[in-house]
């Protein structure tokens, strides 16, 4: 079989909060932006990598759900145990740097990780995780 990645969902509440991370503090590139019923999903990616993106997604696009379940994945972002996704980069000290001095929520300097990866972690403004990994 021939399958990739092509899009995952992260989660957000304020669709400019989002873009600003994204695409401001991570330089990644708007492919889509969409608005319905006051809602808008944003479609980011790295730049020069189209098949690979994330879809940011607001919290209100969960049909089916009650306030009280509303209420929990509200409270689970809070807490940065709901959304998460994995980066990687050839140059993650220079990554730290520069997501830490724009004022990204630090959650891991950059370590030598027991299971063989040296990475970081930050949380987006709604608590999702976004771990970083150093490539060869």
């Amino acid at each position: 079989m021939d399958i990739t990645i092509h899009q995952t969902f992260l989660t957000h509440d304020d669709p400019d909060a989002v873009l600003a991370f994204y695409r401001d503090t991570l330089g990644f590139e708007v492919r889509n932006d969409v608005g319905y019923e006051g809602m808008r999903w944003i479609t980011v990616g790295p730049a020069g990598q189209s098949d690979t993106s994330l879809v940011l997604q607001p919290l209100a696009a969960y049909p089916g759900l009650t306030d009280d379940e509303r209420r929990t994945i509200a409270e689970l972002m809070a807490k940065g145990t709901y959304g998460a996704v994995n980066l990687a980069t050839p140059d993650l000290d220079g990554v730290f740097e520069k997501l830490a001095g724009a004022g990204a929520e630090v959650v891991q300097e950059p370590t030598d990780q027991p299971y063989g990866v040296r990475d970081c972690a930050f949380r987006d403004p709604f608590g999702n995780l976004i771990r970083i990994q150093q490539t060869a």
